[in-house]
């Protein structure tokens, strides 16, 4: 399989792309989904929702202060 960037993956081979989506090679093609989840109930007007492309995760802190994180009752993925 050639993914996006034109790098070829043997079958059977899984990976993690820059995107952050985990993908899969198989006889059958190449499969792609995204490896994490969104916060979607949080209190959007005193928090905000930062995504570390390091770890493939989001963290949910106070616009004015970002060393106090937010709670979040709902998450999509």
């Amino acid at each position: 399989c050639h993914d996006l960037n034109g790098k070829l993956h043997e079958f059977d081979s899984t990976w993690r792309d820059a995107q952050c989506n985990d993908c899969s090679c198989s006889r059958s093609g190449m499969r792609c989904c995204t490896s994490f989840v969104t916060p979607s109930d949080y209190d959007e007007e005193k928090c905000v929702s930062i995504f570390n492309k390091e770890t493939c995760t989001y963290k949910v802190v106070e616009k004015n202060d970002h060393s106090k994180e937010c709670p979040v009752h709902a998450w999509v993925g």
